[in-house]
């Protein structure tokens, strides 16, 4: 049977049992076979090397191939390129690109058609980049603001749904039992719980333990664009949450008054600021501990 047939079939494991025959009979099977095994360790992370031509080398050198017969050993050369060239292909092809981002950490990504994603803190986003020009599709954990090229139907999906934009500009926050998109620029379309809705700008959505509800926006950007974190009429523990991971440190607090609720913003970089902020209206008190500890009370004790 034709060689290079035989080696397409194998490459698309595809070998009929009389093929699969011929091919083992092949006088090079062992070396394709060793070298699709080492392409085969090829990843995202890892630098693509065949060592696999070296073994070719010596191999030749051992048969001791005559210098005039030199269109036996270019034809086994250009085997092994095809080879490692189709795994290597292949490997690339299925390969996600995954970016995460730790506590009080930012990651800026940009997308093979330049949309620009800004990975809040906490999250995860999943993309296949090369298939990126057919499907502009990525998976988003945790929360990320999104500058959409203008193009083919943008998706972004979580667990509580799915954001299609074809351009614009809008954030997306998927964490526990909260799912909130928020219109900026554009038209934004939200699939979730069998239902769609459209979102122009100047719009949010939220859904939240299964409650959804669209309400109308009067800013450009996200709060945590500009490191701050706002709030409205929201139980102060929240805002101590809030504050712990954006500060990375411990909150204890001897506060006395229930239910208290909190309405401002802090900002993400100034610790003291951020406290006096949170502090003053609530009539708080506060020490900090090694920048590492805050200690809350009220300002009565």
């Amino acid at each position: 049977m034709d060689k290079e047939y035989l080696l397409k079939k194998w490459l698309d494991n595809d070998l009929s049992e009389a093929e699969a025959k011929a091919f083992k009979a092949l006088e090079d099977a062992d070396l394709y076979e060793e070298i699709v095994e080492e392409a085969q360790r090829f990843g995202g992370h890892h630098r693509a090397k065949v060592p696999a031509f070296e073994t070719l080398e010596q191999r030749l050198k051992d048969k001791k191939v005559s210098s005039f017969n030199w269109i036996k050993p270019a034809s086994q050369i250009a085997a092994v390129l095809f080879i490692a060239l189709a795994v290597f292909m292949f490997w690339n092809t299925n390969k996600t690109n995954t970016i995460s981002t730790e506590l009080a950490q930012n990651e800026t990504i940009i997308l093979p058609d330049n949309s620009v994603v800004e990975l809040n803190e906490l999250s995860q986003l999943d993309y296949k980049p090369s298939n990126w020009d057919k499907e502009r599709t990525l998976n988003l954990k945790g929360e990320a603001f999104f500058d959409v090229e203008k193009g083919k139907r943008f998706d972004v999906t979580t667990q509580s749904g799915t954001v299609s934009v074809l351009g614009t500009e809008f954030n997306v926050f998927s964490k526990d039992s909260i799912f909130k998109v928020t219109c900026y620029e554009g038209l934004v379309q939200v699939s979730y719980m069998d239902e769609v809705i459209k979102l122009p700008a100047g719009s949010e959505f939220i859904l939240e333990s299964g409650k959804a509800q669209k309400t109308e926006i009067a800013i450009a950007e996200p709060y945590w664009l500009k490191n701050m974190s706002v709030f409205k009429d929201a139980p102060i523990q929240a805002v101590f949450s809030e504050l712990e991971n954006k500060y990375n440190l411990t909150i204890t607090d001897s506060i006395t008054v229930d239910n208290l609720r909190f309405t401002g913003a802090f900002e993400h970089l100034n610790l003291e600021r951020a406290l006096e902020a949170i502090s003053q209206p609530l009539g708080l008190t506060y020490t900090i501990v090694n920048n590492k500890k805050v200690i809350l009370r009220n300002a009565k004790n």
